[in-house]
């Protein structure tokens, strides 16, 4: 207070300086200037000559000096967040105590969620008053769940409240740079992890793969013997499709015509039985032929079998 009367006082003073400069100019101009003149300037300096300072105009300086320093240091300290949620809870109470509870909630449509984890996504807690909820807000946050395809959410005056989800399902999991995710069938992942009751989805991998999944195993959900040989989907260079084997055969698929080619490696596993065959790979890559790589248990004996064949023709020619 010392240093607010102080500031008035040096502010009163420096006005009565300004006034006496003032007074001083104007009967300066009325002794070396015409009659006309002198008037006209005295009348324009009479208003800053009678000018008087408001009293208090030092403490209300101070004042709102204090009050600025303050919310300065609120912003600069990162303390608004901290306010503003104190605010809403003191509204929130305010509203609860007139009878604006959130007594009861309907939820419907979750699967793998629980309560828990959709009332906290979407922002509601013991404390939140139905008057101020915002339905599209709430809305918003529940959509930016990964689990959570769509939502609604109703008002029900003066104490209910209806939320409605859709969830993605889990569709896959994928694999890149030996991470493992849970994805869903639009390629969103769910779950930077994969929970053990998800352990027997599709795996898929490679970069982009999780967007093309849905595409490449519908086709392949179509050659069920196939499908339920197939550990993994790897896709290649984000163009094309290879298929490993759960007995350790890589099937190399083309850029184009994947499905034409799963026809053929079909048939040939109808009729020839190739995948039970001792092979390590089937390429189909091109049109026009397939190109099968054999095990190296298998080439050798194709070559002791050759060599036999051989000696024999010779033996007899003999």
């Amino acid at each position: 207070m010392q240093s607010s009367a102080a500031a008035a006082q040096r502010n009163m003073r420096a006005g009565r300086r300004r006034r006496r400069r003032l007074r001083r100019l104007a009967e300066f101009t009325a002794r070396y200037t015409t009659a006309p003149t002198a008037y006209l300037l005295q009348r324009m300096l009479k208003p800053l000559i009678d000018f008087r300072i408001p009293r208090g105009i030092g403490v209300l300086g101070a004042a709102l000096l204090v009050l600025g320093s303050a919310v300065f240091g609120t912003i600069r300290g990162g303390h608004v967040p901290m306010i503003l949620a104190e605010v809403v809870n003191l509204r929130d109470a305010a509203a609860n105590a007139a009878g604006f509870r959130i007594a009861n909630i309907a939820l419907t449509g979750q699967r793998q969620l629980s309560r828990e984890d959709i009332l906290t996504s979407a922002g509601i807690s013991g404390g939140t008053s139905l008057l101020f909820l915002d339905p599209d807000a709430a809305r918003r946050r529940l959509k930016s769940n990964p689990w959570i395809a769509e939502a609604a959410v109703l008002k029900l005056y003066p104490d209910r409240l209806q939320i409605q989800i859709t969830e993605r399902k889990p569709f896959a999991i994928w694999q890149q740079d030996r991470r493992l995710s849970l994805i869903a069938s639009d390629g969103t992942v769910l779950e930077s992890y994969v929970p053990p009751r998800f352990a027997g989805l599709p795996l898929v991998v490679g970069i982009g793969a999780e967007s093309q999944a849905k595409g490449f195993l519908k086709l392949l959900a179509r050659h069920p013997e196939i499908h339920d040989a197939v550990r993994a989907s790897i896709l290649v260079a984000e163009r094309r499709w290879n298929l490993q084997l759960k007995n350790g055969v890589d099937i190399l698929l083309p850029e184009s015509g994947a499905e034409q080619a799963l026809d053929t490696l079909a048939k040939l596993d109808r009729e020839k039985k190739l995948l039970d065959r001792d092979i390590t790979l089937v390429d189909l890559r091109l049109s026009d032929r397939v190109t099968v790589r054999l095990s190296d248990a298998a080439a050798q004996a194709r070559d002791e079998a050759i060599k036999a064949k051989a000696a024999k023709h010779k033996g007899g020619s003999a």
